[in-house]
């Protein structure tokens, strides 16, 4: 009985009520959200995660035929189907924790009806889970990375390449705080999940993922620059390949973005997370 912890619920108040002590009690509930979203996704596939490598390898492949062979876009001189995969890669870990996300009132909501936990783990778990994801494709990309410079290729292991998990932190709270705000409104309207389908895909055509910035210049730079993936794949580019040039003020102003969409996203969850089974 001395061993008993007392849990004491109480119903959230404000926009901006969040406990992270409670959060970190709850840390191992985050791991089996973890745990399942893999369990969901592979079962019953013959090739499991393998096709974590595989999508990203085929796209690039894609990419490298359409927009390098055939439209001639200029990767800075750095081997194609690298340039695209890296490009690729960092995208997919943005637009996939966007995407799953964004849904996640409707899809959990026989579980936030029956058991009572942070409901903040959910969307935390499912980001984790792309972080996962994404390393998994990294050492993939490492690989050809590898392979290019002994065939020949001038890509060399930089110090360049420490910014990367700064880089990758960055991307998933950007993609956290823009899913929670997606997150309240297809909770009301479920028109909105296919909003964000197709606006992830209009936002990466505005994103340097299949060409680099070098290519761009007058308004439409400028217009990119307003876009907080620009320096995040611009500067992943930079550090991992030596594409481009280091963009730094573009980069503060996406940290500062990233803020934002971050505190403006846990303020608007916290707030429909109240009355959401009403809703869904």
């Amino acid at each position: 009985m001395e061993n008993q912890k007392e849990i004491i619920i109480r119903p959230p108040s404000g926009w901006f009520d969040f406990n992270l002590k409670e959060l970190w009690d709850y840390r191992d509930l985050v791991k089996e959200f973890v745990l399942r979203n893999f369990k969901l996704i592979y079962k019953q596939t013959v090739l499991g995660p393998a096709w974590l490598v595989f999508n990203p390898i085929f796209t690039s492949v894609i990419f490298t035929f359409v927009f390098g062979q055939f439209a001639g876009i200029s990767t800075d001189g750095v081997p194609q189907f690298l340039f695209y995969m890296a490009g690729n890669s960092l995208w997919s870990l943005f637009s996939t924790s966007v995407t799953n996300n964004s849904n996640l009132f409707f899809a959990n909501k026989n579980v936030f009806g029956k058991i009572y936990f942070p409901r903040i783990a959910t969307p935390l778990a499912q980001s984790i889970s792309c972080l996962i994801n994404f390393m998994i494709q990294f050492v993939a990309l490492l690989a050809f990375f590898v392979f290019y410079m002994v065939t020949g290729s001038p890509l060399r292991f930089s110090l360049k390449m420490l910014i990367i998990p700064v880089i990758l932190l960055q991307t998933t709270l950007l993609a956290l705080g823009v899913s929670l705000i997606f997150s309240a409104l297809t909770a009301k309207y479920r028109d909105f999940t296919f909003i964000v389908t197709l606006g992830m895909q209009m936002w990466m055509y505005v994103s340097p993922v299949v060409y680099p910035m070098s290519l761009t210049g007058g308004w439409m730079y400028k217009i990119l620059l307003f876009n907080p993936m620009t320096p995040i794949l611009n500067n992943f580019k930079w550090a991992f390949l030596g594409s481009g040039s280091f963009m730094l003020w573009s980069w503060v102003l996406s940290f500062v973005t990233t803020g934002a969409c971050l505190f403006v996203g846990l303020a608007i969850f916290s707030k429909v997370e109240k009355t959401f089974v009403d809703t869904v």
